[in-house]
């Protein structure tokens, strides 16, 4: 069982309380198998709201999949008390935005997609719906007349 964090850094225009908006925000991955090494061809996603049993009742777990190659049950869980915002002093460092337990599965990669939100720093104007696809983002704050923008996304895996 392991802790792994998933730490953000981006540089933010006039915006803060940049985060994963709702139980329904996909956090899409690459994940590897402890047991053999396999990596997953294609982005999984991992859903606060989703939950599946883990074998022999030990309690749940957001996704259990068995290995491809190995067959090999394993697990990895979203810590939801862990979801925290990515905020405008944190601009430009990395921080820890969520933190998987992991039981037999590592993500090894991340893709931000759809589902952010965030506000303007000074005027608080909400925007949502913000997609990090592109790894930048930008719109304009009506109340402040400035333009926002959220840059160069990136992130690592740290373990916890």
């Amino acid at each position: 069982l392991q802790r792994i964090g998933l730490q953000l850094r981006a540089t933010l225009e006039n915006i803060t309380r940049l985060r994963a908006e709702g139980e329904d925000f996909r956090w899409y991955l690459k994940l590897k198998c402890g047991n053999c090494g396999e990596v997953s061809e294609k982005w999984q996603y991992l859903r606060l709201m989703d939950s599946a049993p883990l074998k022999g009742g030990r309690g749940s777990a957001t996704m259990v999949q068995k290995c491809k190659l190995c067959s090999r049950e394993n697990s990895i869980d979203i810590l939801s008390q862990t979801i925290k915002p990515y905020n405008a002093e944190d601009s430009e460092k990395f921080k820890t935005i969520v933190e998987f337990e992991c039981r037999g599965l590592e993500p090894v990669d991340f893709q931000p997609q759809a589902g952010f939100a965030a506000e303007g720093a000074e005027s608080g104007t909400p925007f949502n719906d913000i997609n990090l696809l592109e790894k930048d983002w930008n719109d304009y704050d009506e109340k402040t007349k400035e333009s926002v923008g959220i840059y160069e996304v990136t992130h690592r895996f740290v373990k916890c």
